[in-house]
């Protein structure tokens, strides 16, 4: 009896703390490389007067150099304030345990690709590739994250990071603060 209460304690403590298996949009190599990226992940959702703002990441690996894809997406019906990325944009990720961790941008200027859709709706979509930092990276897997702010070509925004996001989009759950935490594993 001692033994079947050993084995089912240890069976339930093994699944309680079992990784999720990653799960990739993309998965490719062939005769030029590998790539392979994660799922887009909702990170920021935010709707004030009219405006939707949406940002998504992914993780992505490219011959094994890992990167972030930030995708940032608005809609509305009043004007849009394009958001751009150049060579001198970042990502800065406070860490719950204080320490900051920095994101570059790679150099290739975007902003976006404005799409007026059938219901009067303008929406704006921008993605952008930040590269890791070594002494950075490792950080990312120890604390969550807390605030985030990009510095775009002419702004810097700020968002919180919730520790639980009920998105209005999709009536998904998110925890986008332990975002890196579940996830950077999938691009080692």
């Amino acid at each position: 009896m001692k033994q079947l209460i050993t084995l089912t304690f240890f069976l339930l403590t093994f699944t309680a703390f079992a990784q999720k298996p990653c799960e990739y949009s993309a998965n490719v190599t062939d005769s030029i490389g590998t790539y392979k990226v994660t799922n887009e992940y909702l990170m920021s959702e935010k709707y004030f007067g009219g405006t939707f703002d949406y940002i998504f990441f992914s993780l992505a690996k490219t011959d094994g150099m890992p990167t972030l894809n930030l995708q940032l997406i608005q809609k509305s019906k009043d004007f849009i304030k394009a958001n751009c990325f150049d060579k001198n944009s970042k990502v800065f990720l406070q860490l719950e345990n204080g320490k900051i961790v920095t994101l570059i941008h790679m150099d290739r200027e975007s902003c976006g690709t404005l799409i007026h859709d059938e219901k009067g709706f303008d929406n704006r979509i921008n993605t952008g590739i930040f590269m890791f930092m070594k002494e950075n990276f490792e950080e990312l897997k120890k604390s969550p994250i807390s605030i985030m702010r990009i510095k775009y070509l002419t702004t810097t925004e700020d968002y919180i990071v919730k520790r639980e996001l009920t998105s209005e989009l999709n009536t998904k759950v998110y925890n986008p603060n332990t975002y890196f935490m579940e996830n950077i594993r999938c691009v080692e």
